[in-house]
């Protein structure tokens, strides 16, 4: 009886932010430009990159053609110690619209940091000529209107800090159909919690900001020591300072598309990483949303092992695992059409023992254990 009436007030408090989020996703209008927008705004695109000499040239190529006058950006790629040839692909480019970096040059002989990218956007923005600092992947794809719908919604509605949509592009494997579904349904909860300023969330493949607000707010200090949070903590110190004035750009021509993780074991260490920083968040409400989804999770972990001595208690454990994946399924299918993704909802069952045991394993090795990324151990 006290697993299912745990379980029973888990799935209705889960449940109630699920149709919060949903309807808040539908509520959202897409943003689109007035036919007569001409861009004012000098935008910098900064990129941090980290042995990309495979991605980074793509992504260079689609942003030269950005539907943007090509005197109001420039493109900024820090080169943090690649030891392939990812500087001399962006040197390849030889366009005056790109400038290369190189991290080593800024930091002291042997200085050992535990947040690179951090330093590396820093470094960028301090030698950035942009009013409006973008940033994105290098292993990322971005479409034509990119840039313009951004400095659109940025003179339009004149927000500080902008989040904007991003999607992985290749399902040919049951974890890249796995990591698709996963990483869409965080994009839905990302949109509707930041349009009805219920939490701050975003990603930092596709995000823009306020130069001067980045300086004003002290930019990544205090936060520079954090391995990961180069977006969600930055994103909570400007909506600490500006709460009207955090925005989040719905159209589908401002997805930025990236590449699935190949491997599980690179895709679990990419989502220890983003757990790493969930309890240094200073926005209260998003650890709350965190820890409830995080019990649920747990719950059918104990309840599952408890089911082998509790008679009866397997199907309790079925029912809940049924109604779980229906709502989760009712919930993601607006925004699988905004994605054109809605032909993966049928494997979305699939997917639920597989994101019942990494939500808990990554939640758990995010806060006590550590990871490796870029080639670097991280705490």
């Amino acid at each position: 009886m006290a697993f299912t009436l745990t379980g029973a007030f888990l799935f209705l408090v889960y449940a109630s932010c699920l149709v919060f989020y949903r309807q808040a996703w539908l509520d959202m209008p897409l943003f689109e430009p007035d036919k007569s927008f001409q861009p004012k705004t000098f935008i910098s695109v900064i990129i941090p990159a980290r042995n990309e000499e495979d991605n980074i040239g793509a992504l260079l190529r689609t942003l030269l053609d950005q539907d943007y006058p090509a005197e109001r950006f420039e493109v900024i790629v820090v080169d943090d110690h690649s030891t392939d040839r990812t500087p001399d692909v962006v040197r390849s480019f030889g366009d005056p619209r790109i400038r290369l970096i190189t991290l080593a040059d800024h930091l002291s002989p042997g200085e050992r940091l535990n947040a690179y990218k951090k330093k590396a956007i820093d470094t960028a923005i301090s030698q950035s000529r942009g009013d409006l600092i973008v940033t994105t992947d290098a292993d990322c794809l971005v479409e034509p209107r990119w840039l313009r719908l951004l400095s659109s919604c940025y003179e339009e509605r004149q927000p500080v800090f902008i989040a904007a949509p991003v999607a992985y592009t290749d399902e040919t494997s049951f974890l890249k159909v796995f990591q698709s579904l996963d990483f869409m349904t965080l994009q839905g909860i990302t949109g509707a919690s930041v349009y009805k300023k219920f939490h701050t969330m975003c990603n930092g493949a596709n995000l823009a900001y306020s130069k001067s607000v980045f300086h004003e707010v002290g930019g990544f200090r205090n936060i520079d020591s954090i391995a990961s949070g180069d977006d969600m903590l930055l994103m909570h110190k400007m909506y600490k300072k500006y709460p009207d004035r955090i925005a989040f750009l719905k159209n589908p021509d401002a997805i930025v598309r990236t590449a699935p993780m190949p491997t599980w074991k690179s895709f679990f260490n990419q989502r220890i990483r983003w757990a790493s920083k969930a309890d240094k968040y200073d926005d209260k409400r998003i650890i709350a949303v965190l820890a409830l989804v995080y019990l649920w999770n747990v719950w059918f972990l104990v309840a599952g092992v408890a089911a082998f001595f509790v008679h009866g208690l397997w199907l309790t454990w079925l029912i809940f695992l049924v109604i779980k994946t229906i709502v989760e399924l009712w919930y993601l299918e607006p925004v699988a059409v905004f994605f054109s993704k809605q032909n993966l909802l049928w494997k979305f069952p699939l997917a639920q023992p597989v994101h019942i045991a990494y939500t808990i394993i990554a939640g758990w090795l995010g806060k006590f254990g550590s990871y490796q990324w870029k080639g670097r151990q991280v705490k």
